[in-house]
């Protein structure tokens, strides 16, 4: 069975990465499961950047291939914030906010704005230790809600609202999520370079 090394210690993130792969046969490992390997600094001004970064770190701490993927939300009305920002969107340093003040403070900077059109963008770089990498990207559109719904996934999943699906992502079945998701649709045209 082949494994993938997915630069991430975002549980939901890997499972998520798990969950997709898993009908292509192939084990996920995360960053959770190796230890030593030192904070990686994501100071990339785009999701590709940030992508790649992570990709090459962990491949050459490894020695391994690494898949990484940089993700985030952004809302049109709010010049695409949070962006590159999103995990660290209510943080007072560098460190990610927790995924509560992150949705607490989208909703204060959404308060009287009725253009609501947001979407998840996603950039997922493979990176090899010959030095070959490859770099797809996808984007999931919807609505910032006007409060949390739901219990599946995790950041900003219960106040993305789905329009097709009158519910939001977090509402959303697995599968339903991973067939239209930012991550599900970079992740199905990597398979289709690989």
């Amino acid at each position: 069975m082949k494994q993938v090394i997915v630069a991430t210690k975002n549980a939901g993130k890997a499972k998520e990465f798990e969950h997709i792969f898993n009908q292509y046969n192939v084990v996920v490992k995360s960053l959770l499961d190796f230890e030593g390997i030192e904070e990686i600094v994501e100071d990339g001004q785009t999701f590709e950047e940030n992508a790649l970064i992570k990709a090459k770190t962990v491949c050459m701490a490894l020695n391994m291939d690494a898949l990484a993927d940089d993700s985030g939300l952004c809302v049109l009305s709010l010049n695409g914030e949070p962006g590159v920002m999103s995990a660290r969107y209510a943080s007072i340093d560098d460190n990610n906010a927790s995924d509560k003040a992150n949705r607490d403070l989208l909703l204060k900077n959404m308060e009287g704005i009725t253009d609501r059109r947001a979407y998840f963008a996603c950039a997922i770089a493979l990176t090899m230790p010959d030095g070959t990498s490859y770099e797809t990207e996808g984007k999931f559109w919807g609505e910032i809600g006007f409060k949390e719904i739901g219990e599946n996934g995790f950041g900003y999943d219960n106040l993305f609202f789905v329009p097709e699906y009158n519910m939001t992502s977090a509402q959303m079945s697995p599968e339903q999520k991973n067939s239209m998701s930012h991550r599900g649709k970079a992740l199905r045209e990597l398979t289709k370079l690989l």
